[in-house]
């Protein structure tokens, strides 16, 4: 569907738009922002099903609640969409998720509609709780609205947010998007027209002073009250699963029918001028309005480009696997053999290849939600009783459990294998979710092996030599296809701390790790046609690192360039250009290539390589550059 074929979507600039609009023309608008999302992530791939199911919440909001005036906060983004196409970027949504398009969650420096950029889960409460006391101390008046996503609850920051803003309570609206749970039309519209008339003014005002009238009563009043207040409860565990909230400090609001505009805008409209903390609890269906996307809300989760048509994904020429492919059949293969390794995911067993596992061996597979320091910490209790855990998470979530690796595993020594998927540049993303500072944050820590695999051979035997070392180990890979090499048939152990000399010159060494060890080949490729000679060393480990190949490489060539998917900060190449100095070995002539001290953006990862001069043009650019200089 082209914009001149929407009837009411191309005339929508901003949430004022909306709020012009009568209900029977906003579900003509739902349909319309449903086609265009479904459009664009066909085209450029994205979060499809969470964003489909909260339309109608989007569009309800925005109606009610006077934006950007009043605040409101996306946890994760992948639920905001249709948020960002009625907020004056409809024109620029087919530019979802591309280099100098629009982001794929919100971003402040974006829009101001956007109140807070989100990208990891479970962060909106505290953000919001943050939001409303800022308010109040600026003496201001606006609403603040949550909306957060039922699988996000799953995350301690999540309860930790609750606690604190249930006993604040200070205004502040959570809408809990429920897409888990079904509800019935019955159910649904009896829900919808109750909570209309408990969040009603009249009954609100009707119940605050009959229990203030109780409360006058000499003697049996504070006895009345509190046997009202237990009766009303009682009613409500019968009605609605609202009690733990309500114990929180939570005036609870639901369920409601996600899907109905005209009683969530009544709702919004009752529930918008409550006082004190408010949780509205909203049933939605993920995927809704696309067949395939609601059979299968797992698939449309987040995916590449696919065929609107047939839900399939589009042909692409006949790939290596994944390195996620490779890592969970070699954990299922070395699990048994070895009845002591475990299995650990945040709620990511798909994205990180341990579905199989899962059901091969249930008793030994755990997910522990959206919970990283927890999952860390009880990966070390694992391991403090003899069990091999392996963490499977993605670079990016390990950060939010630092002070677990440190605390809990590396203080400890408790073989802890830590799997880090989707290191270095991840790509469309974008800044939320590239891997690229593990290298940094990992090698500073006492007992612990930070090493990366230069293809899915490689990756097969240093998780071997992780789940048999007795030491906490990361091992990180990148996102995407393996290099197409072939698998050995027998696993071998790695010796921890030796590098690799894969080709030989005597201009200059290429000193990478990881992702870039093919990278640096093409690049030697490209410089033996211009009559360059360098030495590539794959380096295998980022800690420890192989002290004697390094400083006799920097001996031979005296010109030694590193290359590193991670920071420039504190990352590989400062660790080699560390040892160096430390052991009397700086060569004349170094170079590191790496991310500047920035946040990388959205993007195809071999156009972000390019743009940070990582890929095999820019290693030979860098080369050419010190010989250059050399000569100089």
């Amino acid at each position: 569907m082209t914009e001149k074929a929407y009837a009411i979507l191309g005339g929508i600039e901003s949430p004022e738009d909306v709020r012009k609009l009568k209900i029977y023309e906003l579900d003509v608008l739902a349909r319309e922002i449903r086609s265009l999302i479904i459009s664009t992530v066909a085209s450029n791939g994205g979060h499809l099903a969470p964003s489909l199911g909260t339309v109608e919440l989007s569009l309800a909001l925005h109606y009610v609640f006077d934006t950007p005036r009043d605040r409101i906060i996306w946890d994760v983004g992948h639920q905001a969409y249709a948020h960002k196409i009625i907020t004056g970027r409809r024109k620029e949504f087919p530019t979802l998720r591309k280099l100098g398009g629009i982001a794929p969650f919100p971003k402040r420096e974006e829009s101001v509609y956007d109140s807070f950029g989100v990208g990891h889960s479970s962060t909106s409460i505290s953000a919001g709780s943050g939001i409303a006391e800022a308010r109040c101390l600026g003496g201001r008046d606006f609403k603040v609205v949550c909306v957060i996503g039922d699988g996000s609850m799953t995350a301690g920051l999540a309860f930790e947010g609750l606690n604190w803003a249930g006993d604040r309570e200070k205004d502040l609206i959570i809408v809990l998007n429920d897409n888990e749970m079904s509800i019935s039309p019955n159910v649904g519209a009896m829900s919808s027209y109750l909570n209309r008339i408990m969040t009603g003014q009249h009954v609100v005002k009707l119940k605050a002073g009959v229990l203030n009238f109780l409360k006058t009563i000499h003697g049996i009043g504070e006895q009345m009250v509190r046997i009202t207040k237990q009766a009303e409860e009682s009613l409500k565990a019968f009605i609605v699963p609202g009690m733990l909230f309500e114990e929180m400090g939570f005036q609870y609001v639901g369920p409601l029918a996600g899907h109905r505009l005209d009683h969530l805008i009544k709702n919004f409209i009752n529930i918008k001028e409550l006082k004190g903390p408010i949780l509205v609890h909203v049933i939605t269906k993920k995927g809704k309005g696309y067949s395939f996307a609601e059979a299968e809300p797992s698939r449309f989760h987040g995916l590449g480009p696919f065929d609107i048509e047939t839900g399939q994904a589009l042909s692409s020429p006949e790939n290596p696997p994944a390195y996620t492919e490779i890592f969970g059949k070699t954990l299922i293969r070395l699990a048994g053999e070895n009845p002591r390794i475990t299995a650990i995911t945040a709620a990511m067993s798909q994205g990180t290849g341990l579905e199989e596992f899962a059901g091969t061996f249930p008793e030994r597979f755990f997910d522990v939600g959206i919970a990283e320091p927890h999952g860390v910490t009880f990966a070390a209790g694992l391991a403090s009783e003899g069990l091999i855990p392996v963490v499977a998470i993605y670079s990016s979530f390990l950060q939010r459990a630092y002070d677990q690796v440190i605390h809990d595993v590396c203080i400890q020594k408790l073989p802890v294998v830590f799997a880090l998927d989707r290191g270095g540049i991840v790509g469309d993303d974008g800044a939320t979710h590239q891997g690229l500072f593990d290298f940094s944050y990992l090698r500073s820590i006492p007992n612990i092996v930070v090493m990366a695999p230069r293809d899915e051979n490689e990756l097969q035997h240093m998780i071997k030599t992780a789940v048999e070392l007795g030491g906490a180990v990361s091992i990180r890979y990148p996102r995407g296809k393996g290099e197409g090499v072939p698998l050995d048939a027998e696993m071998r152990t790695i010796e921890i701390g030796r590098g690799e000399i894969l080709r030989r010159g005597g201009d200059a060494a290429i000193v990478s790790i990881g992702s870039t060890v093919y990278t640096a080949l093409k690049a030697a490729d490209l410089l033996a046609e211009k009559g360059i000679e360098v030495t590539v060393v794959d380096s295998r480990f980022v800690k420890p690192l192989d002290e004697d190949l390094l400083c006799r490489v920097a001996a031979e060539t005296g010109k030694v360039l590193t290359v590193e998917e991670n920071v420039l900060m504190g990352g590989f190449g400062s660790a080699v250009l560390e040892l160096y100095q430390d052991k009397g070995a700086v060569p004349p002539m170094m170079k590191r290539l790496g991310i500047p001290d920035c946040f990388v953006e959205h993007g195809k990862q071999d156009e972000l390589r390019e743009r940070y001069g990582i890929d095999a043009g820019g290693i030979e650019r860098a080369v050419i550059d010190m010989m250059g200089r050399a000569v100089k």
